[in-house]
């Protein structure tokens, strides 16, 4: 919660907020946006989201369609996805300082935290890519901003449960098993939607790209879910806005 006590002196805490707050805020920020684009979707376009190409019944839209095809929908969305981008970029920092304070001997270490650190980075550019590209705008872009967001996001959540193993973080049972089971469950959902979208595809299948967009769905929400574990690592810590001390000023 927010703690914004008045200073007793010029060098008093202007600002004060407690990291579990911050990461509740980051994730339910793409959240709502994306919970509101489904619904309003299915509410008051559903013909226009649902429409594929093959012209069989389809019953849920894809996240593209829900996202970017029509307002406000678009609109809602990007707002979300740019108020929640800033703050994952500080994340990415916290967890960068977070592994370096941890000791490692593995030689492999200092460049796998560099890789883990890009790409928790180039997950976020590429999210915001294929935010403000819609694929009705430009296809390619928003193609090639999807492939590096899944690519990002697996390859981070793979490598952050390896630095926690090299670590020793997994003793921490609770985040570290979440972690694990979000990234299994997130490769899993992905592959069967990779599967399903060209049995859609190929073979044009009533209900095919319903599933398809379900479990579109399950990878979005597992990602969300990945990111909010770091509500276990760090729930002690705060981001605080205060004067220097006097013997450590310009």
């Amino acid at each position: 919660m927010f703690e914004m006590p008045l200073p007793l002196d010029r060098d008093g805490i202007l600002f004060r907020l407690r990291f579990t707050t911050l990461a509740v805020g980051t994730v339910c920020c793409p959240l709502f946006g994306f919970l509101f684009c489904v619904i309003w979707s299915l509410l008051f376009h559903f013909q226009e989201t649902t429409a594929t190409h093959c012209g069989v019944p389809n019953y849920l839209p894809s996240i593209s369609a829900a996202i970017g095809g029509e307002t406000p929908q678009r609109y809602v969305w990007r707002l979300c996805i740019g108020l929640h981008s800033a703050p994952r970029f500080l994340v990415a920092i916290t967890y960068w300082n977070h592994y370096h304070s941890c000791h490692c001997a593995h030689p492999r270490y200092p460049r796998l935290c560099r890789i883990n650190f890009a790409l928790n980075v180039l997950e976020n550019i590429a999210l915001l890519l294929l935010t403000y590209v819609s694929s009705s705008e430009n296809y390619a872009i928003h193609e090639h901003s999807f492939i590096l967001f899944i690519t990002s996001a697996l390859g981070h959540m793979l490598l952050t449960c390896i630095l926690w193993r090299m670590t020793k973080k997994h003793t921490e049972r609770k985040s570290y098993k979440w972690k694990l089971l979000l990234f299994l469950f997130n490769l899993v959902t992905f592959s069967l939607a990779v599967c399903v979208y060209f049995h859609h595809n190929w073979y044009c299948e009533a209900g095919a790209y319903t599933i398809f967009a379900f479990l579109e769905y399950l990878v979005v929400l597992s990602n969300m879910a990945f990111h909010m574990t770091a509500w276990w690592d760090f729930g002690n810590k705060e981001l605080m806005v205060s004067s220097q001390p006097e013997d450590k000023r310009f």
